[in-house]
């Protein structure tokens, strides 16, 4: 997450592209809806001086029409999950004969979901001219069968998986089992963290973490693989623009997830080995910023860290909560609030549309408004906190591009 990997793909196939045919020539297979609007939007900002160029997602989890809609418009680059791609492709709704840069992004996570038939029903649609690239975290057995089966004399790179773990300070707290949710709230007091991500191992304590802060007072949302697309997609927009402080989450849920500036990442238990541990920390003191890393531990925990600190090549120093000033309960409250709009790119709503909306018609200066996110069909802005209600009376009273649309918070 963060190497630049999209615009390593992404910048040759731009390069590549014929604006004035209207065919499909890029084609990006994805494991999951949200990666597949990760790696549209980076294609979208890369190809923004490039005039009439049209890239579409087809991913499951949404409607089947517009996305046939879309299709009929036509399309230069198409992004997508396996499953939803081969239904329009059996469907005669997508062509893909005329592709000429194929990339399979996190293969190996899509053969672990089952999609290894899916991706050779595609592949075997496109044409043998094409250029293929294959990006994996690992090289197990399936991924090598289809790198035999469907590249010509690859070139394979090896990326170090490297993090600066200088601009990282761990700390390590022992704990009792009993008072591990009261020592969370404990840190949390103590080190005010305006955005952090708190990882647990399983589902059931995610939400048991969530439940317990929210009832001291605190701002926490979870994330989980059983969520459906689109409330995921909004607690991941709520906490991108600080809506919402705290995001607590499996490893699963977060992966592939790309948080900008996260000042802090919490282990509420260590989790089952070491890569996963650095995965977890290198979300943090990322592009050169500082970051912490804080974990909860207990004794029956202590041969984890032992691992850990085999892993590391030097021995890690833990102390007892208790360690720690026992601050009174203060949760941070998050600055923005998060508003939704009912229309979006499909729509031709932009970002600068919504500023204008904001700025001009409910005359609230710039400085107020945080992130903007535009998605298919909908749109959210970050509003500063105090000024939700009159933004959200002014634009359901007002128009954005000339139209109406419903204005909420989310």
């Amino acid at each position: 997450t963060g190497s630049g990997k999209t615009a390593a793909f992404g910048i040759p196939m731009l390069q590549k592209l014929d604006v004035t045919k209207m065919s499909v020539q890029g084609l990006v297979i994805c494991p999951t809806r949200e990666l597949s609007n990760q790696v549209a939007e980076e294609l979208r900002r890369l190809a923004r001086f490039q005039a009439n160029l049209k890239i579409i997602v087809l991913s499951g989890g949404v409607p089947m029409r517009p996305q046939i809609a879309s299709l009929e418009h036509g399309a230069h680059i198409v992004v997508g999950t396996p499953g939803r791609l081969k239904d329009h492709i059996q469907k005669n709704n997508l062509d893909i004969s005329d592709i000429q840069t194929l990339v399979l992004d996190e293969a190996d996570r899509m053969l672990e979901m089952g999609f290894k038939e899916e991706m050779v029903d595609i592949i075997d649609y496109t044409p043998h001219t094409r250029q293929t690239l294959l990006f994996s975290a690992t090289f197990p057995d399936d991924i090598e069968y289809i790198s035999r089966r469907f590249q010509k004399n690859p070139m394979q790179i090896a990326v170090e998986a490297h993090h600066g773990m200088e601009t990282i300070e761990q700390t390590f707290y022992m704990c009792h089992h009993k008072d591990k949710l009261a020592s969370l709230v404990r840190l949390l007091s103590v080190n005010q963290f305006e955005h952090g991500m708190i990882f647990c191992n399983t589902k059931a304590l995610v939400k048991e973490v969530v439940d317990y802060l929210n009832s001291k007072g605190f701002d926490a949302v979870s994330l989980h693989g059983d969520m459906e697309q689109r409330e995921r997609e909004q607690i991941l927009i709520r906490f991108k623009h600080h809506s919402t402080n705290l995001l607590v989450a499996t490893d699963v849920a977060a992966r592939g997830l790309d948080i900008e500036a996260l000042p802090a990442v919490i282990n509420y238990e260590l989790p089952r080995n070491q890569e996963t541990y650095t995965h977890r920390i290198g979300r943090t003191g990322r592009a050169g910023l500082e970051g912490k890393a804080i974990t909860l531990f207990t004794e029956k925990e202590r041969y984890k860290l032992d691992h850990l600190s085999d892993y590391q090549g030097h021995a890690l120093e833990y102390e007892s909560i208790e360690r720690l000033p026992n601050a009174r309960i203060n949760p941070v409250e998050p600055k923005f609030v998060t508003l939704y709009i009912s229309g979006g790119r499909k729509d031709k709503v932009r970002r600068g549309d919504i500023l204008g909306a904001i700025t001009k018609q409910v005359g609230l200066e710039g400085k107020h408004v945080g992130k903007i996110d535009v998605v298919d069909h909908s749109s959210y802005v970050a509003i500063e906190r105090g000024y939700e209600a009159e933004v959200v009376r002014g634009l359901n009273q007002n128009k954005i591009k000339g139209r109406k649309f419903k204005v909420g918070r989310v």
